[in-house]
């Protein structure tokens, strides 16, 4: 859920000390903002059964459930994962900041908390979620087979395209895939072998990022054409150009091309001339963009 035009976008404040949620519930309620404020991690997921905030300050060193795990737990949740988590801590290593993103978190306000800088963040996030959820909503609705996953692996969205991919019925495949998900967002892996399905076998592919700490899988069929294959067929290119023009959308560099064709650069920026042509474009941007949209409905 994000805020729609007119409603007070809803903000859920985490932190055992309660005179730090007295000092966020009067900021934020000052901002036009509805604020609920919760003592404790266990309280905070508890509340969640209930209402959906638009955002969550989480505080993250607590007793028994510290902010980490909390997060980890909220975000393991479909309803939820879209939430924005920022999280509020005097830790400052990078270790902290590592964990705090690769918890699910999207940023982090270090104590004592300075109430203007607060806002200005939690105002920004708010944005971000709204263009991301009109952003999925699109998806959903052109039906590209994606997923976003955590650092972690622990997918937080997968369109409609995507779950009738994977021929799933429970929630109990994302534990099972979060390890091989991870690997793939940590190796920034291609056509990673994900799993079996009655239909046949399903591969995975490295996007990007699509927001910090959350990355984007691509999900196709076995049995579904290659990607080289659909740009030769819909721009009309030769077998080569079309794996130029496939590893031209990944953002590879034309020497990378070359290493991984087993060709001379040369050969690549001729291949290249040839693609703009038939694309009737000027520059690799413009061809990149055009391949990424193709593929991305197919």
């Amino acid at each position: 859920m994000t805020p729609e035009p007119g409603k007070k976008p809803v903000i859920l404040a985490v932190d055992d000390a309660s005179d730090t949620l007295g000092m966020l519930s009067a900021v934020l309620e000052g901002a036009d903002m509805t604020a609920l404020v919760a003592g404790d991690a266990e309280s905070a997921i508890s509340l969640l059964s209930h209402i959906t905030p638009d955002l969550i300050l989480m505080d993250a060193t607590m007793p028994r459930m510290d902010g980490f795990e909390a997060t980890r737990a909220i975000k393991s949740r479909e309803t939820f994962a879209h939430i924005p988590v920022v999280f509020m801590t005097g830790l400052s290593g990078p270790e902290d900041v590592v964990k705090g993103f690769e918890a699910g978190g999207v940023d982090y306000i270090t104590k004592p908390i300075v109430p203007q800088v607060m806002l200005a963040r939690v105002r920004t996030h708010l944005a971000n979620a709204r263009l991301a959820q009109s952003a999925r909503r699109a998806l959903d609705a052109s039906g590209p087979p994606l997923m976003a996953v955590n650092g972690e692996g622990h997918v937080r969205w997968v369109t409609p395209e995507g779950l009738k991919l994977l021929d799933e019925t429970t929630d109990e495949w994302r534990s099972r895939l979060a390890p091989v998900l991870a690997a793939i967002i940590r190796g920034k892996s291609d056509n990673v072998r994900l799993k079996q399905t009655r239909k046949g076998t399903v591969f995975a592919s490295f996007i990007g990022d699509s927001q910090p700490g959350e990355f984007l899988i691509r999900l196709k069929d076995a049995n579904a054409p290659s990607e080289a294959a659909i740009l030769k067929r819909v721009f009309v290119l030769t077998d080569r150009e079309a794996e130029v023009l496939g590893w031209l959308a990944k953002g590879k560099a034309d020497r990378d091309i070359a290493t991984i064709l087993d060709c001379s650069p040369r050969t690549v920026a001729k291949h290249l001339e040839q693609i703009y042509s038939k694309l009737q474009v000027e520059n690799r941007t413009a061809a990149a963009m055009q391949a990424v949209h193709v593929l991305s409905k197919n």
